[in-house]
């Protein structure tokens, strides 16, 4: 979790769980893992937490019905020598990552169509293959990523017959903690950081400022969607994500003082896919991606994250992320497009994006 300094394992010793539409207030502890499109061949999966770690404290608990002999077992792995190995996704036909030509043309497209009134915004993105380098490690590069990216929500899920993914995800989607606290973000706006660079000296061009403000209007949609109207709202504020700067604002409620139990849930179900990462309005933004966007984005901007924890629950949207394969890294970036937007620029921020997970692949 961002700030914590505590790396946690969620362990699940049984078939993954397939969840239609995840249930955050009655689900047990566990760790949901959900892809971008509801309509595509991936599906939501919940790792229920039959073994917890906490790194932290060395501390191995189990859910109440895992057998004795099974935690006793895990044990006894978790003391061998470790295999440097992780789950690999099924393989796919040959794979042509997107060039810049394509991208950018793509963009053009998406303008125009803004421009012609067809949506307001939609967020394209792209993928390319990195070669992993020699001696690399899933669990090495975790611990990278949580001392490169404190403030971020650092995770590695590798699930038999889906795959293996990490990232560090800067983006809030739902989140209540032990606190009774609803918490999501409006996050959108993109600029490099400058080594040193204080968050008081940005400056915004009117894109970015647009952008994060369709962003915040969602939400309100939602909220307003559920007759919610006991909100706070703190921002827009400039904040720093690794080597990038971003407009956020805040949105909390208090479920202490508003009857509201399945908040989480009902938000998720409206949120998700956000225009943070698909677009406005969200069904012609989404059907401009799966038309135009040329590959599949499986996981990448789908959701992740713990459920009903000791600490609640907190979901993210999965960003600055990668997929491990055999000898490979496949990482993803995307960037929001408006009718102010510029394709190169926009290809550009899809190289900053990238950055995050190279700069832990230079590592090994």
């Amino acid at each position: 979790m961002p700030d914590s300094g505590e790396v946690e394992a969620c362990i699940a010793l049984r078939p993954n769980a397939v969840v239609p539409q995840p249930d955050l207030e009655q689900s047990p502890f566990g760790f949901l893992f959900c892809p971008f499109a509801e309509q595509g061949k991936h599906q939501k999966l919940f790792l229920k937490a039959d073994l917890h770690y906490n790194a932290a404290s060395g501390i191995l608990s189990a859910a109440p019905e895992t057998p004795a002999a099974v935690v006793k077992a895990f044990r006894a792995a978790m003391e061998a020598e470790p295999e440097n190995n992780w789950h690999i996704s099924a393989p796919a036909a040959q794979h042509v990552y997107q060039q810049e030509k394509c991208f950018t043309g793509a963009v053009v497209k998406a303008i125009e169509a803004i421009r012609a009134g067809e949506m307001e915004k939609v967020v394209l993105s792209r993928d390319i293959g990195e070669q992993l380098p020699a001696g690399f490690s899933p669990v090495a590069a975790l611990e990278a990523m949580e001392q490169e990216y404190p403030r971020a929500f650092v995770s590695l899920v590798s699930i038999p017959g889906v795959g293996t993914w990490m990232g560090a995800s800067p983006e809030i989607l739902v989140s209540v903690n032990e606190e009774k606290v609803f918490h999501t973000v409006a996050l959108a706006g993109t600029q490099p950081a400058a080594a040193g660079e204080s968050v008081a000296t940005a400056i915004w061009r009117q894109k970015e400022i647009e952008e994060q403000a369709m962003v915040e209007r969602y939400v309100l949609k939602s909220f307003k969607a559920l007759r919610m109207r006991d909100y706070t709202e703190v921002g827009p504020r400039t904040i720093i994500a690794g080597n990038l700067m971003h407009l956020r604002t805040d949105f909390r409620v208090d479920l202490k003082e508003v009857d509201f139990p399945t908040l989480a849930s009902d938000m998720l179900q409206l949120l998700h896919p956000t225009s943070a990462v698909c677009g406005l309005p969200k069904d012609p933004a989404l059907q401009f991606i799966l038309e135009n966007e040329g590959f599949d984005r499986s996981y990448y901007s789908g959701f992740l994250g713990p459920v009903n924890s000791t600490s609640g629950t907190h979901l993210y949207v999965n960003l600055r992320c990668m997929e491990l394969l055999e000898e490979k890294a496949i990482l993803f970036a995307g960037a929001g497009i408006t009718a102010e937007s510029n394709p190169q620029k926009e290809w550009l921020e899809t190289q900053h994006k990238m950055q995050t997970m190279r700069r832990i692949l230079a590592q090994f």
